[in-house]
């Protein structure tokens, strides 16, 4: 597949792409190269089986499963109470440090 010039400004163009005269024949060709490449991949008869491969790979069920915590949150979080973290004001207002739980 040929790549003209005109072609390059098109995409250039529908991709808002600024590109200079000088380097419209080096990008020419590289968009015509990899358009050569591509072509090539499109010849490759493809298969149920992958190449190499004497099985096709193992793939595991997609199963929606709960998070496993290995520790519950409250016994990481520096403050913690009723369910939720508590954390300092920010901005220096209020008191500086979390507030202390009550026992």
């Amino acid at each position: 597949m040929s790549v003209s010039r005109a072609d390059v400004e098109r995409i250039a163009a529908l991709a808002a792409l600024d590109v200079d005269e000088a380097s419209l024949p080096a990008l020419t060709r590289q968009i015509a190269g990899i358009l050569e490449y591509v072509s090539q991949l499109e010849k490759v008869q493809g298969g149920a089986e992958m190449p190499g491969l004497s099985h096709p790979p193992a793939l595991r069920a997609d199963v929606v499963q709960p998070a496993d915590l290995a520790v519950p949150p409250g016994s990481i979080a520096p403050a913690f109470k009723d369910g939720l973290f508590l954390v300092p004001r920010l901005g220096g207002v209020g008191s500086a440090s979390a507030p202390e739980e009550d026992e």
